[in-house]
């Protein structure tokens, strides 16, 4: 759950505009239904929704990540990693992993430029489980980040977005707020910046 005290409570949920639906009819093994019936119970949501949200993980997510090389990483081997890394060490990393984020959001999106790459980004924290937010408060949006991995993470995560962001808004002020678990970021983009409106 994302820390409320950590930014003000009076905002604007930021959400993609609603789209069109249709209905469409598969023939799946009664196992597999037992199994999603289940699992919808479990988390108190409908079916619908529960297949919808699996779908919507593999058709933004999944079906690239063996393309561009994404291996799933249990997380206590993440803490693991972050506890020895160091300032130096984050430097690299960033260093190395920005022409593959690059590569990976033209693979992805078709197009290299930050909506592109906040909305890759929200993808992704969305496919690995971890929670993120984006709100709006009159022209300032604030990405919220939440990876319960320690403070070498968060530290990563702060210089990895200052590095998108300082990519295609290099005079721009970027606002954080870091802890053990938590990263957010406060920017002001104009209240129409919409990250999903790159496809109109």
């Amino acid at each position: 759950m994302i820390k409320e005290d950590l930014v003000s409570t009076k905002r604007q949920v930021h959400t993609p505009k609603k789209e069109a639906t249709r209905s469409i009819t598969y023939r799946l093994p009664e196992k597999l239904v037992t199994e999603l019936e289940t699992e919808a119970t479990q988390r108190s949501i409908s079916q619908n929704v529960l297949v919808k949200q699996i779908l919507e993980k593999y058709v933004q997510w999944d079906r690239f990540s063996n393309k561009i090389g994404m291996i799933p990483v249990p997380k206590g081997i993440l803490e693991s990693l972050g506890e020895e890394l160091d300032g130096k060490d984050i430097d690299e990393i960033i260093t190395l992993m920005f022409p593959m984020i690059k590569d990976t959001v033209l693979f992805i999106k078709g197009g290299f430029d930050l909506k592109r790459c906040i909305e890759t980004l929200e993808d992704y924290m969305r496919a690995s489980g971890m929670n993120s937010d984006h709100r709006v408060e009159g022209d300032v949006h604030i990405f919220l980040i939440q990876h319960d991995l320690g403070m070498k993470w968060s530290v990563f995560t702060e210089q990895l977005l200052s590095q998108v962001f300082r990519t295609f808004l290099p005079e721009k002020e970027l606002k954080f707020q870091t802890t053990n678990t938590t990263v957010i970021l406060s920017v002001a983009l104009g209240s129409d910046f919409d990250e999903h409106d790159y496809h109109n």
